[in-house]
């Protein structure tokens, strides 16, 4: 019997991996995945689910409806991806992760199908996580799509609701390079009959799911169509906000753990996909469980990578944004910090079209430039030289905990220190 990092190890020189080899392994079909879990039983079938897609904030909204099935009493349980620190992040129930002693067993009990079917990494964690769910007896699950939708290893769910957060430029190669094509693969999770809500109406893009979801006979709602929500104050520790329905205040003051402004979206879309869940899980004191939800996103549902802070004097803070939506809304959110200088350690992956991000990026910022510690990590020289040919100035360092410890030792008490460009840089200072 191996270890769990034994087991680990297998799987990873063993299944291609997306976050560590790019496209090479992302798979354009749902074949394998339909195998493994006919194989396993379906255990898909054993829990009710709420499936969620999207360019930006599927894993902040996953997270805020994991916290809010918890508060009404249900055992739940939710699949993301990736992780950072620990592979049994991507898989937890009421609070706790997967157990290593879990994960070698399903490995070990599946390794002839593991090697007859040769899945991808997301594949078979994919299959893991519904298997587990069964096995704990979760009620409901959370889903986060890996990548797209229509083809996504998750979509052979049929949950009982669907969403969508917003569309943005992220995966070209792989989704198509128009919005509107990145649209159609995400409304590819909209199921017959299965409600769905879109966080965000986008003018130019709205027609995609209004068509797909008259096609799927599937209600639809646009959050965006008559909740807005404003911030009322902020700290390192958190937001204050105010949400209105139809322009009449539904909330007063809400607090929540969670930073950036970029989550008042996601506050909306979650809001939208509470009020369906009342006649869909029998939900009906919202009014109470969303305020005890929102409190602790991050805290109750270990919620990384979203403008954590993780110093002061200087303020360092830690965000995964990584495409042009999500850099966009971060850089906006720091520039209200009013600090003195920034000091930003910045690294990418090599298949990253680098040529719409440098626009975003603040010119009068230090750049420590970094290699992360995957495959697809671009190299920092290559980096340095891309941004110096585009303005910016900076230095190219050997790793990511070096590059950070520049940063820190070169920015004053007043200044702030910036992670950001990967998800993979961030997971290497994540504490």
């Amino acid at each position: 019997m191996r270890t769990y990092q034994e087991t680990l190890d297998y799987l990873y020189a063993r299944l291609p991996m997306f976050q560590r080899i790019g496209p090479a392994a992302y798979k354009k079909d749902l074949t394998n995945i339909t195998a493994l879990c006919v194989a396993l039983g379906n255990p898909q079938d054993s829990f009710l689910s709420i499936h969620i897609a999207g360019t930006n904030g599927k894993g902040s909204v996953a997270h805020m409806l994991y916290g809010l099935m918890m508060e009404a009493g249900f055992k739940t349980g939710i699949s993301t991806s990736p992780h950072y620190k620990d592979f049994r992040e991507r898989i937890k129930v009421d609070r706790s992760y997967i157990t290593e002693e879990y994960v070698i067993r399903f490995v070990e009990t599946n390794k002839n199908l593991i090697e007859d079917i040769q899945p991808s990494f997301f594949e078979l964690t994919t299959a893991l996580a519904f298997d587990y769910f069964r096995y704990i007896g979760v009620e409901w699950a959370i889903i986060e799509t890996g990548l797209g939708g229509r083809l996504d290893s998750t979509n052979i769910i049929t949950p009982e609701l669907s969403i969508i957060t917003n569309i943005s430029w992220d995966h070209q190669n792989m989704l198509g390079d128009t919005l509107e094509l990145i649209a159609k693969e995400k409304a590819g999770i909209i199921k017959n009959e299965v409600p769905v809500i879109i966080g965000e109406r986008q003018i130019e893009i709205a027609h995609v799911f209004e068509n797909m979801a008259l096609n799927k006979n599937s209600t639809i709602v646009f959050g965006s169509d008559n909740l807005r929500t404003e911030t009322i104050s902020m700290s390192e520790e958190g937001m204050q906000i105010r949400v209105y329905q139809n322009d009449i205040v539904l909330f007063e003051k809400l607090n929540t753990d969670l930073l950036g402004s970029y989550q008042l979206k996601n506050i909306s879309t979650f809001i939208a996909a509470c009020e369906m869940l009342q006649s869909l899980a029998g939900i009906n004191n919202l009014k109470k469980l969303i305020p005890l939800t929102l409190q602790h996103v991050k805290a109750r549902g270990n919620l990384l990578g979203r403008m954590d802070v993780i110093g002061n004097e200087p303020l360092c803070i830690l965000d995964s944004a990584h495409n042009e939506a999500g850099l966009k809304y971060l850089f906006e959110q720091l520039s209200s910090f009013g600090k003195d200088k920034w000091h930003i350690v910045f690294g990418t992956v090599n298949d990253k079209d680098m040529g719409p991000i440098w626009p975003l990026l603040p010119k009068d910022a230090t750049y420590y430039f970094a290699k992360a510690d995957v495959p697809r990590g671009m190299d920092a020289e290559l980096l340095l030289a891309s941004a110096n040919e585009h303005g910016f100035s900076g230095k190219a360092y050997p790793d990511v905990v070096v590059a950070f410890e520049a940063a820190k030792s070169a920015a004053g008490r007043e200044d702030i220190v910036v992670i950001c460009g990967s998800i993979f840089v961030v997971a290497e200072v994540l504490p």
